[in-house]
């Protein structure tokens, strides 16, 4: 498109989504009239409305606008919805998220952040030290922001936009960095790129697309990271001194992490970190990075470190009392589930019981041995049924698949109706929630029955 600022109306398919809702809440920040549909009401759509945004929940052609400019569609949406297929026939200018993401991204300063996990807190503490600190941003995140209670805020005084940057579908190869970070690239969404050294390839192709002069910042270590390059390229770790970031001096009181952080050799000391998990320190790390890169005053880093409180279901409390610790996470890969163990181990010595919904019958299939080495690591696991999201069921693939490749005896499958009664009779002290599905519509429940024990 020759200019996003032309866009008057705009219809989204698939408006609740966390990354198309960042995108209604982004031309609804600038005064475009916003409309769109989804197939039920939730949380998120409900504050959407609120916001002016006009929504509706039935898959209905007689009820879509006929005026708007652009209609904008998520990959989660199947061919054949009705009101695609309609725009579509009528010559309407279609087009998925990542184009939007394109348009803005062709107009602004940008700070990308990819990879197959870690991006959203990363995502999501760069844009709150941006805003924090005063310096602004526009943020598209992955997540509901814990400090801002949004996945979008708007910045007036500066044309800088930070992004999430979806692999799925290859999305983030359509955006244009000034400023790239890639945090992993493990093999995942093995249904769109088919082998592990393909989803490698396309976090390349990503890094190469940072703009001429631009910076991009790498984990150390990471498998072909040597084939990431920029003009300027920085690697953070989160101890290991061989990189350019890393942290060093830690210590833990009251459930607070304190450390320094070495910045191409030179220490920045007196950080606190308020949320848990090990994996945090390192999300920081790079967060510290990129603020640093842009001259950002260190105190005013160090305040906005301080009072992040990260991302809605990226080990969040929902309980923490005396008698009962109840941590909600998303993930949903292999890697992300033993960077929340780890977490949990390194704050808390209790027996763990971990809860945990597969995320996609794919997924399941691709990672079934390494799902149950990392769920093995918990004292005590329980596997929900799979939450198949967009995929119809694969045969042989069930959570029985997971369940039946672990050396932990202490496991068993049970319903969201089960898991409350046995929430009920074993009262487990240490809890947490796992998965990317909607396991997270149990915490209420678990905690409510927790709480009276």
């Amino acid at each position: 498109m020759n200019n996003i600022n032309n866009i008057q109306n705009i219809y989204f398919i698939g408006i609740g989504g966390i990354g198309m809702s960042a995108l209604a809440r982004y031309f609804n920040s600038k005064g475009v009239k916003v409309k769109g549909y989804d197939r039920k009401e939730t949380p998120l759509t409900l504050l959407l409305e609120q916001e002016g945004i006009k929504i509706h929940y039935e898959e209905n052609v007689d009820l879509i606008p006929k005026d708007v400019d652009v209609v904008v569609y998520t990959p989660a949406i199947p061919a054949t919805q009705k009101e695609l297929v309609w725009y579509r026939d009528n010559n309407f200018l279609v087009v998925k998220r990542s184009d939007v993401l394109q348009w803005i991204t062709e107009q602004s300063f940008n700070i990308c952040v990819g990879g197959s996990h870690g991006k959203t807190t990363i995502t999501t503490f760069i844009a709150h030290i941006l805003c924090d600190s005063g310096y602004g941003s526009n943020a598209f995140l992955g997540g509901v922001s814990a400090n801002y209670g949004s996945n979008f805020w708007a910045s007036e005084n500066k044309n800088v936009s930070v992004i999430e940057a979806d692999e799925y579908d290859r999305s983030f190869l359509k955006l244009s960095p000034d400023i790239a970070v890639v945090t992993a690239m493990d093999a995942d969404h093995l249904d769109i790129y088919g082998t592990a050294v393909e989803v490698e390839n396309a976090y390349i192709q990503f890094a190469s697309r940072v703009k001429s002069g631009g910076l991009l910042l790498s984990k150390f270590g990471l498998k072909r990271g040597n084939e990431l390059s920029a003009d300027n390229h920085l690697t953070y770790s989160f101890d290991n001194a061989s990189a350019d970031v890393f942290h060093l001096n830690r210590s833990v009181a009251n459930g607070i992490y304190h450390f320094d952080v070495s910045y191409k050799n030179q220490i920045i000391k007196d950080f606190e970190l308020h949320i848990g998990g090990l994996h945090n320190i390192e999300n920081a790390v790079a967060a510290i990075a990129i603020a640093k890169y842009l001259n950002i005053d260190e105190e005013k880093i160090k305040h906005a470190v301080a009072n992040f409180k990260g991302v809605k279901r990226r080990f969040e409390y929902y309980l923490k009392d005396d008698k009962h610790v109840l941590i909600d996470d998303y993930a949903h890969h292999p890697e992300e589930i033993n960077a929340l163990i780890s977490g949990i181990r390194s704050l808390f010595n209790d027996k763990l019981t971990i809860i945990f919904q597969p995320h996609l019958f794919s997924r399941t299939k691709d990672f079934a041995d390494d799902f149950a080495k990392a769920l093995d690591k918990a004292d005590e696991i329980i596997l929900l049924p799979i939450y198949p999201a967009r995929e119809l069921p694969m045969e042989g693939v069930t959570s029985e698949l997971i369940l039946n490749k672990m050396e932990n005896q202490n496991k068993r499958i049970v319903s969201k109706e089960e898991l409350l009664k046995v929430i009920k009779t074993e009262n487990p002290r240490l809890v947490a929630f796992c998965g990317a599905g909607d396991i997270d519509e149990l915490l209420i429940p678990v905690k409510k029955i927790l709480e009276t024990q």
